[in-house]
């Protein structure tokens, strides 16, 4: 057990350093992880890991855990709009693009259509924990990140049964239709079950008195857990389940919600770096050839350019969109963990081939994690959908803000804002919000009315929290508006 604690907190400490390097290299953090997990392995320090079945398990542990997470920090207001496209995603893209990538491999590079059904499943599935690690550092329209964070967050449910399905030869059994049912069927159960748990939770919640502080944050992790295995004993996604109810958590008022969203970050960012570890130490380099980096290659370009952009198109039938921002999302489907982890399925099964399936996947996700991972930003400003004004939430631990149900902004005054000039009792913000404070190259400020911004400042504006959306639409409109803009401020562009 000592030796474990000593690895276990080295490596830990050394992923959470890694964090650092990913973010100045554009990069998400899993890459970094993986690697790791592969110099610890058979081939570097000598670990030994190859137990399908506990990867399995462990892994479908941790992706509750990120689910929850991304649950309980997402906005419904921002992701209700974009709701229908997420959920259109979720379903009938992952269809389109398990069918093309699957033809498309049984044709180009011979797979039988058992594995490459499951190749495409596999791969098909966005990744929550990239998603929302690398989108919410590119600032872009609600819209667009609500429709990528929702469908990350559903995705996974109808893949993982119709991986399972596909890997015990049940859906050749059953048929088409039949198999289609049944992932309708799982996943309109676990939204069901998702919702009354998180319901049931939150009046739950907001009645108890608990003794401290930290019992809140557990409480809520725990009812996202419940939710999963609820979902597993009556036999529907789980996975649907734990993302609706950590959602309806996480946007309920719930007492201590800023400590709540810390600890729910901090398990999630544990449980991605033990994922991610364990993963890479599954791997075995010595099974890696030319051949599987031709056919990861070739596979993966199918998924990108053609799968991918083939499912966005018919699910922009569902809710139309600009091309700009269409073309946006088919680049920024993330691939993460999830398919890496959705191959222990088949290889814990022992369905043949599943070995070859797995250093396949491991390999593409690495290869077009590190083209589209740093690339989304660069993308983001070609296409022309970064919004480089937007304010953004941040999160903090102050007791005094929970006493007074407040939230606090920071607001950065890009050099094509026409904030700048403007004077702070200018902006005539709602009332109760006010700005708190101006960072101007590097230094502090106390601001007055009569302070006047400049392009590069950033602002820290404290507003209680039922008038925070109005102080976000207010600090937009006078950012493209200007001193003059209207209370109400520019029309809102269709979300």
């Amino acid at each position: 057990m000592d030796s474990f604690l000593l690895v276990g907190a080295a490596v830990t400490l050394l992923a959470v350093l890694a964090v650092r390097v990913s973010a100045r290299a554009g990069l998400p953090s899993l890459l970094l992880y993986l690697l790791m997990g592969v110099a610890l392995g058979e081939s570097g320090v000598g670990i030994q890991f190859d137990d399908a079945a506990v990867a399995h398990a462990l892994g479908f542990a941790a992706l509750v855990v990120i689910l929850a997470e991304g649950g309980l920090t997402t906005s419904w207001r921002e992701l209700r709009p974009s709701m229908r496209l997420g959920l259109a995603l979720s379903t009938l893209g992952v269809t389109v693009s398990v069918a093309v990538v699957a033809v498309g491999t049984h044709y180009l590079l011979g797979l039988p259509w058992q594995l490459a059904v499951l190749l495409g499943a596999a791969t098909s599935a966005t990744d929550a924990a990239a998603v929302f690690s690398v989108l919410r550092t590119v600032p872009l329209p609600r819209r667009l990140t609500g429709a990528l964070e929702a469908e990350s967050g559903l995705n996974d449910a109808p893949t993982i049964v119709l991986i399972v399905l596909v890997s015990s030869d049940t859906a050749l059994e059953q048929g088409v239709l039949v198999t289609a049912l049944v992932i309708l069927g799982e996943l309109a159960g676990g939204v069901a079950l998702g919702l009354a748990v998180g319901w049931a939770g939150a009046w739950v919640m907001r009645r108890a008195a608990l003794p401290s502080t930290g019992l809140y944050p557990i409480a809520v992790l725990c009812l996202a857990v419940l939710a999963y295995a609820g979902g597993a004993a009556l036999h529907v996604s789980g996975f649907a389940a734990v993302y609706v109810a950590a959602l309806w958590l996480g946007n309920a008022d719930l007492p201590h919600r800023g400590a709540t969203r810390s600890f729910s970050e901090g398990i999630a960012w544990l449980a991605q770096i033990g994922l991610f570890v364990m993963l890479g130490l599954l791997l075995s380099p010595e099974r890696l050839g030319w051949s599987t980096l031709w056919m990861a290659l070739v596979a993966g370009g199918v998924l990108t350019f053609v799968a991918r952009p083939l499912s966005v198109l018919a699910c922009s039938l569902v809710q139309r969109m600009p091309p700009r921002e269409l073309a946006f999302l088919s680049w920024a489907g993330l691939r993460g963990a999830v398919p890496i982890v959705f191959t222990t399925i088949p290889l814990a099964a022992g369905t043949p081939g599943a070995a070859q399936l797995f250093d396949l996947v491991f390999v593409l996700v690495v290869v077009y994690t590190l083209l589209t991972g740093p690339t989304l930003p660069w993308v983001a400003k070609w296409l022309r959908v970064a919004r480089r004004s937007e304010p953004r939430g941040i999160d903090l631990e102050a007791a005094p803000l929970e006493r007074v149900a407040a939230d606090m902004l920071q607001v950065t005054i890009a050099p094509s804002s026409r904030l700048h000039g403007v004077e702070v009792g200018e902006l005539r913000l709602p009332v109760g919000a006010s700005v708190s404070l101006v960072v101007r190259q590097g230094e502090a400020l106390v601001p007055e009315p009569r302070t006047t911004l400049r392009h590069g400042d950033e602002l820290l504006v404290v507003t209680p929290r039922r008038q925070r959306h109005a102080t976000e639409d207010r600090l937009r409109a006078v950012s493209e508006g200007g001193r003059l803009a209207l209370w109400r401020g520019p029309r809102r562009p269709a979300r």
